[in-house]
């Protein structure tokens, strides 16, 4: 499945009116390390059918940046039913992620 384009105009739709779970990788095009988690939130999106994969840039999206207390970026954030319920902060293994997934 593709990545979503996430903005402050479709994020409730998108991520917190879905019916699957939604990750959201949430990053700013200057960040180091936002770029060495990129190919990694990719990596999930291609490899898991039943959920929705999202990227929201911090400095586009600022009044969902600031909503959820994203202060360090790249800061990863699973929701299911609407509901944020595991964060990740920093460059994250593909293998600590997929587990909150199911």
């Amino acid at each position: 499945m593709s990545v979503i384009t996430l903005t402050d105009e479709n994020f409730e739709n998108e991520v917190l009116n879905s019916d699957k779970p939604v990750l959201v990788d949430f990053f700013a095009t200057w960040c180091g390390p936002c770029k060495m988690m990129s190919p990694i939130i990719d990596e999930i999106a291609d490899e898991n059918d039943g959920i929705k994969v999202g990227k929201l840039d911090v400095d586009e999206a600022g009044i969902i940046a600031a909503r959820y207390g994203i202060m360090s970026i790249p800061t990863v954030t699973v929701f299911k039913n609407g509901e944020a319920v595991k964060s990740f902060v920093g460059v994250t293994p593909k293998e600590d992620i997929e587990p909150f997934l199911k």
